[in-house]
């Protein structure tokens, strides 16, 4: 069988682990652009981010498998919520995605969002917690660590690599 060796378009610690716990350890993790804005807003622009950091960091490790995690807030109505999209794509070209879980943000932090700032920061002064991206993520606050953003994006990892075997098969 073919060794396989997995980029992920990252060297967030959070979704390094998340790769590693599904596809074993043959995983490198590494910075490339997004190509979206540092703050993603809506599936669309979030969904494109996970898909260029995932060709980005096929092409740049020379791997087997790219995989990007993107996460972005998506308006819904009045009400803004965290959503996560992730994209595998391999050197024969063929490309997957999913989506990830979805939960409302409290109007205090959607307004200092709208005024341009990153989520990660904004939850890290929300809760005086440093690094919450690196750690438990937003989720992690607000399901009291009932789903930490590990949890969260191996889940989306789960999704991909089932329909990646379903469909390189």
């Amino acid at each position: 069988m073919k060794v396989v060796r997995i980029a992920v378009g990252s060297e967030n610690p959070v979704k390094i682990n998340a790769v590693k716990a599904i596809f074993g350890n043959d995983v490198q993790g590494l910075t490339v652009p997004s190509g979206v804005s540092e703050q993603p807003w809506g599936d669309d622009e979030t969904l494109l981010g996970a898909k260029n950091r995932a060709v980005s960091a096929l092409r740049e490790a020379q791997a087997n498998i790219g995989i990007g995690l993107e996460g972005g807030v998506q308006l819904i109505g009045e009400t803004l919520y965290v959503c996560n999209w992730g994209a595998l794509v391999d050197e024969e070209g063929l490309e997957i995605v999913a989506g990830g879980a979805r939960f409302p943000l409290p109007e205090e932090i959607k307004k200092q969002l709208a005024l341009g700032e990153e989520l990660g920061p904004v939850i890290s002064r929300f809760e005086s917690r440093a690094d919450v991206n690196k750690k438990e993520g937003a989720i992690g606050i607000f399901t009291d660590g009932a789903i930490s953003r590990t949890d969260m994006y191996e889940q989306i990892i789960q999704m991909l690599f089932g329909q990646y075997k379903f469909y390189s098969s």
